[in-house]
């Protein structure tokens, strides 16, 4: 979906005014950044060029953060967000997010009804696929074993999967399970399934997450009548994320 066309179907699905203050948060991918050439980076320009007031917050699990805080905590982080933009007297608020900004932006409409929407662009992070967690060997058991040892707090090394590439990330165990466990969380079908704003999931036809197709979490979320599942050309994975 180009951008234009992003930007059109935001305003019409979340009611936005685009003559009033409007504050969306954008949350980028797993391993991301919010540089301006980056996927949330250009949806932000145009945003911005429309009136918007758009934040793009350095999440835990950027590039250079690398899950430094827990799935909890970064919710509590994007909150902060969210009260920043109240404060500045925004009249309506949209949390979104792509990759695994999307599951965070679903997260955290499924704990706080504070927001008027969630957007979630291309969602990824499943800890709860079998698949996902073989990849990386499970490695949330290992952590689970290591919290269970007392030593939670202690940094190591844990496995991640990105677009098909695994990766070694210097964390807890405390923090990595927050996010990998498969009953934790960072399980996006639990989470939309407590939303308390309607939900727009834009997901391309050739991704790997749009062949579970609106079961797999999407058809969960409460009836809202703004509610959309919208399919748009593009969006290979190789792999799950």
């Amino acid at each position: 979906m180009k951008i234009k066309s992003l930007i059109l179907v935001l305003v019409y699905f979340f009611s936005l005014n685009i003559f009033a203050q409007t504050g969306v948060i954008l949350l980028h991918g797993k391993w991301g950044t919010t540089k301006s050439g980056s996927p949330i980076g250009k949806l932000a320009n145009a945003l911005n060029g429309k009136g918007f007031v758009v934040v793009t917050p350095e999440m835990s699990w950027s590039r250079s953060r690398y899950y430094d805080s827990t799935y909890e905590e970064s919710m509590s982080e994007i909150n902060t967000h969210v009260q920043s933009l109240k404060a500045r007297g925004v009249d309506k608020i949209v949390v979104g997010g792509h990759s695994m900004g999307a599951n965070a932006a679903i997260g955290y409409g499924s704990q706080y009804g504070d927001i008027d929407g969630v957007l979630a662009i291309a969602p990824g992070h499943v800890p709860d696929v079998e698949f996902f967690q073989n990849k990386i060997n499970n490695d949330w058991e290992r952590a689970k074993k290591i919290i269970s040892q007392g030593t939670g707090d202690k940094k190591g090394k844990f496995k991640d999967l990105n677009q098909g590439k695994k990766k070694n990330v210097q964390t807890t165990a405390k923090i990595y399970l927050s996010w990998f466990d498969p009953n934790g969380p960072a399980v996006i079908p639990n989470n939309v399934n407590s939303l308390k704003s309607p939900l727009l999931w834009v997901i391309g036809e050739k991704d790997i997450m749009n062949k579970r197709g609106e079961k797999y979490a999407f058809s969960k979320a409460p009836y809202f009548s703004k509610n959309q599942y919208s399919i748009v050309k593009g969006g290979a994975r190789r792999h799950t994320c």
